[in-house]
């Protein structure tokens, strides 16, 4: 009877454990919010790249490579569509580099590197069209 009890009480152990280590087990992570935009974004060429931005809206949100990029939470974002389908990053994306931390007061002054900047809005639909004239 004492054995029986043990192994009972033994295998009761063994399944709470697992109950406990399956709820703790689990790695999530959050994707970015939805970008609010009015409408689709209005992008400009950051000068000296082929890094689009759009400046009016209040999240950092870049088209270079035939994707959009987003930095959120300390971590890097990219999609295929500029309001959904973000998937992780897993560094930062090496055109960053590029993208002075102060561009939007550049683009308010309409300077770059200290000359002017005369940008033009790309629409949404020719963003990725674009991209392509400028690299070829």
């Amino acid at each position: 009877m004492k054995k029986l009890l043990f192994g009972l009480v033994f295998l009761m152990l063994i399944i709470s454990s697992s109950a406990i280590a399956g709820v703790n087990v689990g790695v999530g992570i959050s994707l970015p919010p939805i970008v609010i935009v009015g409408g689709s974004p209005g992008m400009v060429v950051l000068p000296g790249t082929d890094v689009y931005a759009d400046p009016n809206i209040g999240a950092d949100l870049f088209f270079y490579g035939g994707w959009w990029w987003r930095p959120w939470g300390g971590h890097w974002y990219r999609s295929h569509y500029y309001n959904s389908g973000w998937a992780p990053y897993s560094r930062v994306p090496a055109f960053y580099s590029r993208v002075p931390s102060n561009w939007r007061n550049d683009y308010r002054s309409h300077r770059w590197g200290g000359r002017q900047w005369n940008y033009q809005h790309v629409p949404h639909q020719q963003v990725s069209q674009h991209w392509q004239r400028i690299r070829h």
